[in-house]
Parts: structure tokens; sequence; C-alpha cells
């Protein structure tokens, strides 16, 4: 049974993500400690908050993280935790991100569309990649966000149209890490399959 660790940096929705992992067969665990992420098989990066919260309060796992990246070993950021894998955020001031995968987070400009973005979505599909196989193009996930990503066409696995076409899904170049800006852990079936993908690849 694959080990995965949430990582617990005081912001995020632990409990649902923890329970999508059990059901998707994994062995989980909820940590700050390096050392247990170091020795993972997969590691997720929750978050739900403001961005320089997040980079605060992870400060003192930058390096753990870094290291644990560099191993080659997957990890997936959900939500605000995809946010902070991107170079930087031009939210509340501009802030620097984790710099894992190449690209900004920008707010939605102002249109006649709510934000936040709150709902069921279908997303296209941009690329293979093992955390969607078997995921259908055009499916429908869950979005709770007010500030979106935008990066390059080879780091993007998945787009959602919402006033202007964002990355809905990224992946750093080396393709071991992943962000949805949706929340696979609430995304019924669909995202169940994909935490499944993710146990798969760890």
């Amino acid at each position: 049974m694959k080990n995965i660790v949430i990582i617990d940096y005081g912001l995020g929705n632990l409990r649902s993500v923890y329970k999508g992992l059990e059901h998707a067969g994994a062995s989980v665990s909820i940590s700050s400690d390096p050392e247990k992420m170091l020795a993972a098989d997969g590691v997720i990066l929750p978050g739900v908050g403001a961005f320089m919260d997040a980079m605060k309060n992870i400060e003192d796992l930058k390096g753990a993280i870094t290291e644990y990246v560099n191993s080659g070993k997957p990890m997936l950021g959900i939500c605000l935790g995809e946010q902070i894998l991107m170079d930087r955020s031009e939210e509340g001031r501009l802030t620097d991100g984790l710099g894992l995968v190449q690209g900004n987070v920008l707010r939605f400009p102002h249109s006649e569309l709510k934000v936040p973005h709150m709902g069921w979505n279908s997303i296209q599909i941009t690329q293979d990649h093992p955390l969607f196989e078997g995921i259908p193009d055009g499916s429908y996930v869950y979005f709770v966000h007010s500030y979106y990503v935008d990066t390059t066409q080879k780091n993007t696995l998945a787009a959602c149209g919402y006033g202007r076409t964002f990355a809905a899904a990224v992946v750093n170049d080396a393709g071991n890490v992943m962000g949805t800006q949706f929340h696979p852990e609430k995304s019924g079936d669909i995202g169940l399959k994909m935490l499944r993908n993710f146990v798969r690849m760890c």
C-alpha cells in the first residue's frame, strides 16, 4: 500500500483529501514533519486561503519540498496548493511562490461573471499524463477560486473556461509535480479516479 503524506501547514481542508485518498487505496497521514514527507511515496500539498499566508506558513518546509521534488517522486497541489507551486502571485501584493512550475497567479478580471468562480465546470485535457488516465475530455469538476494560473502550454495538463481560458491543471517539466485548481476530493467519481491515478503513480 502506497504511503501518501498530506502536508499540514495550517491551511487546507485536510480531512476531505484524507478520505479521498483512503478511498483511492492509499495509506494516508497528515504531517508537517520533513522526514515523514521525504520518506513518503507521494505528497499532497493542499490549501484553502490566501497565497501570502500559505508561503509564510510553508517557509520552514521549502527545503524539504525541493529535496522531495528533486527525488523524482510525485507531488500533487490542490487549489491554493496548486497556486503556490507557481513562480509568483499578484494576490494581496506580488509574492513569490515555490517556483516548481513556470507561471503566475492572476486575479480574474472584472466582468459580468461572479468571482469567486465557484461550482462545477468542464475541463479540456490538453496533454496525455498518468494523472488523467481514463478521464474523459470535457469531464466536470468542482472549483472554488478567485485567482487563476497563467502558465505555458507545455505546463498545462487541462484547461477551463470562465471568462477566459486558464490552466485547470498544471505539471512541471519533469512530469512529477502536478497541480489542480479544482478539488478532486469534491469532484465525485471523476475526482476519485484522479486520486487513484495519483496513488498509482507513487
